[in-house]
């Protein structure tokens, strides 16, 4: 269903056409990074360590070196030295000597998996053995399981040269990397003018994307310094960037090659596995391949950060928000850099609320360097927020719908950050999920065979990503249009980005032919993530395409013999606006520019400052057993403000994907870690994600209203569509018992224990 705010109408926008890419990924035929296979391919291995927290106090890799068959083995020595800088990776930032000392550890290992050491040898399991005789001997050291841990006063510190940033001041000997904090208003006024005020204590697990393809790299370094790289990715250019800071190298020397990529979610905006099968092709004079297992992919890349935060708000007797604070601590893992300043600026950014503070804790942990997660750091903010907003609703005897309607965003308000909106439709979202069939349907509270049922709603934001894009088209005789563009497709955008430049062309979709290009042969591109590549690749494209009709013009012109500005273009024929006899279809001109100069292209690129926030409001009803805790999900709608849909279908796919995943994150998946720090459930058969059997079909509701920064309206869809789950699943929990969880997962466990607190 699309319930559009949007006057206009387009003929290729909108539509739903096959993707370009379709064939290739249903046949077989797409090339993803492990099916790389050049000439002189060569097999590496990791050593990982299998201590949380230990000192290396040697590594000897004699014996390893001398095997038969193996070609190269690096440590972290094998670094050239690298400048102390930080650089934007898209969904985060990147801290060159951090991000190396956590692709090979530099003295110490700071989580079970830490890679230590890496092979490359002539075949895989040569490369094994290899991995399994170098000798590392380990000083064990105390491990930090959680933030509480961490920031105790007798904590072991897990890096010691961290100077900590407290609101300004600088701290050492800590595992606090950063304490920031947003505020405005008079809190104590609000507070004061607030009949209600509720403060609850949210505990969040770490999570992993659970992307099917695991990492993968192929590197070749050439006699002449070149490096090429093959690497399944979010962005190419994010690859080849952070590369060349960790080798020291400049970028024009790297060129990286596009593969398809088998999902990321935000885990595949970083490098782990490129650096290093760069420093071993280098040291082997052949091309080197790496792949990681899944249990690597647990234990050795980045999941979405857990942590503890408390959120406070005061709403006055005619249902008002009056003022909120927030205290997050995050899990970084164990480098600094964690998404707590995204959720700072998430949290509260559903609601009008004129007295705010909020404060954000980036903290060290013995676990995997955390990574973004689809929105990262807002599924988090949204569960602590949207939970307590439940509870406020629950104790005024308010409808939870019209709450949330009554303090919605809107144009013109404040973000905790400081930006003023523009529009948006939290409104509209929250106005679609009242008048939905869902809503409107009486829940049967009580199921089969003493089966509960409730029903819970949350809402979600995120801001979503601008950035730089770039595109170039080229016009063939037969009037088809070949697209590059430099965006990793993900979710469909070869079509999404094809269909606007279609758009203004005024030809079908399947006339424009998209690829994705080396780094060498299309305009720098940013990382595929934040919801930003159909709106900002996609405006590229549009700038790409007006430039390709004003050349057109003026080859129409040529033919006409008449000034260029008296030709117009519109609905894929050039006309002259003083002879209408004289017209061309955009086909029957291009099959005459060999009469008029010859071939036709044009490349536009931007760098956006803005795009049009995303909102989503979900609902969903649970059935579950109180004799067991086993919780099946019903019934879920999903609405979401998407803009404009340029595919409504992959539209959709994202928006339902979302929701599944934060279905999972809210009743099953977390990092279950013991006493010394090991990851015990670093498999697809323990790590429990939803499957099709485990899910209804969801319901979407597509809103449409218009960004004001894009031509067609377009707003990202990707980011936001995981944020309300948690605190939807929460709350139909509550619903159906009567009560209320403050940790994630909600697993059987926990709602047992709940249940059992409940009832004495």
């Amino acid at each position: 269903m699309v319930a559009t705010h949007d006057p206009r109408n387009f003929k290729v926008v909108g539509t739903r056409p096959i993707r370009h890419d379709g064939f290739d990924k249903v046949t077989g035929r797409a090339q993803y990074g492990a099916d790389i296979r050049i000439p002189g391919l060569i097999w590496g291995e990791v050593l990982r360590s299998p201590h949380a927290h230990a000192r290396i106090k040697s590594i000897d890799t004699s014996e390893a070196e001398a095997m038969t068959g193996v070609l190269a083995v690096v440590t972290h020595a094998d670094f050239p030295s690298i400048e102390d800088r930080t650089i934007e990776a898209g969904e985060g930032l990147v801290d060159f000597i951090r991000t190396a000392q956590n692709i090979l550890a530099d003295g110490k290992v700071h989580y079970k998996g830490h890679v230590v050491a890496a092979v490359a040898a002539i075949d895989r399991n040569t490369a094994l053995e290899a991995a399994g005789k170098i000798k590392v001997e380990y000083e064990a050291l105390p491990v930090v399981n959680s933030v509480e841990e961490a920031l105790a006063p007798d904590a072991p510190i897990i890096l010691e040269d961290l100077v900590g940033d407290d609101l300004g001041e600088e701290v050492k000997n800590t595992n606090m990397a950063r304490h920031f904090r947003h505020e405005f208003g008079d809190l104590e006024k609000g507070f004061e003018e607030s009949s209600i005020v509720i403060e609850r204590e949210f505990k969040m697990s770490m999570v992993h994307q659970g992307y099917i393809e695991p990492h993968n790299a192929v590197a070749l370094w050439t006699n002449d310094g070149r490096l090429t790289l093959w690497s399944s990715t979010q962005g190419a250019f994010g690859v080849r960037s952070q590369t060349a800071g960790l080798l020291n190298m400049d970028e024009s020397q790297i060129k990286v090659n596009p593969v398809e990529i088998g999902g990321g979610f935000g885990g595949k905006t970083v490098v782990y596995l490129p650096p290093v099968a760069a420093l071993l092709s280098r040291k082997a004079g052949r091309p080197v391949k790496l792949q990681m297992d899944r249990k690597s992919v647990f234990e050795g890349t980045g999941p979405a950060p857990g942590g503890t935060l408390i959120v406070k708000i005061g709403v006055n007797g005619d249902g008002v928000i009056k003022a909120a604070t927030a205290d997050m601590k995050f899990e970084a893992g164990g480098f600094p850099g964690s998404a707590v300043g995204a959720a700072a600026i998430c949290i509260f950014s559903s609601y009008t609320i004129e007295n705010i503070r909020i404060d954000g804790y980036d903290i060290l942990t013995n676990k995997p360097k955390s990574a973004a997660y689809r929105a990262p750091g807002s599924p988090q903010a949204a569960f602590a927020c949207e939970s307590v907003i439940d509870e406020i609703c629950e104790q005024g005897g308010w409808d939870k719908l019209e709450f949330r309607l009554k303090n919605a965003s809107k144009e013109g308000a404040r973000r905790a950050d400081g930006p003023i909106f523009a529009r948006l439709g939290m409104e509209e979202t929250v106005q679609a999920a009242m008048d939905s069939d869902h809503w409107n349907t009486p829940l049967e509270k009580n199921g089969a065979n003493g089966k509960l049922r409730g029903r819970g709603v949350a809402s979600g934001f995120w801001m979503n990503g601008a950035g730089k894009s770039s595109v170039t088209l080229a016009l063939d005789a037969d009037g088809a249009v070949m697209m590059n563009e430099g965006s990793a497709d993900i979710g469909g955008t070869r079509a999404s980005i094809a269909m606007q430049a279609a758009e203004v062309l005024g030809i079908p979709a399947e006339d424009v032919h998209p690829s994705i290009p080396d780094t060498d042969s299309i305009g720098f591109t940013g990382v595929t993530g934040g919801s930003r590549t159909t709106h900002a690749t996609g405006y590229a494209a549009y700038n790409a395409a007006q430039s390709l009709i004003e050349r057109l013009k003026e080859r129409a012109s040529m033919l006409w013999g008449i000034d260029p500005d008296s030709v117009e273009f519109k609905d894929g024929v050039f006309r002259s606006a003083s002879d209408p006899e004289l017209n061309l279809t955009f086909k029957q001109l291009a099959a005459r520019l060999d009469e008029t100069g010859g071939p036709v292209t044009a490349a536009e690129s931007v760098n956006l400052s803005s795009a049009g926030n995303g909102t989503a409001t979900h609902i969903v009803d649970l059935e579950i057993d109180p004799e067991t805790g086993k919780t099946d999900v019903i019934r879920y709608t999903a609405v979401q403000d998407v803009g404009k849909a340029v595919h409504p279908a992959y539209a959709e796919g994202q928006i339902e994907g979302g929701a599944v995943q934060g279905i999972g994150w809210a009743l099953n998946e977390e990092y279950f870690m013991n006493d010394d720090g090991e990851m015990q459930n670093s498999s697809f058969l323990d790590y429990r994600m939803p499957t099709s059997l485990d899910m209804p079909m969801i319901e979407t509701i597509l809103v449409e209203v218009p960004s004001p920064f894009h031509p067609f309206g377009v707003r990202g869809v990707g980011e936001v569509p995981l944020v309300p789950p948690l605190a939807a699943v929460r709350n139909a929990i509550h619903d159906a018992l009567g009560i209320y969880l403050y940790e994630t997962p909600m697993n059987p466990r926990r709602i047992m224990d709940g249940l059992k607190e409940k009832n004495g």
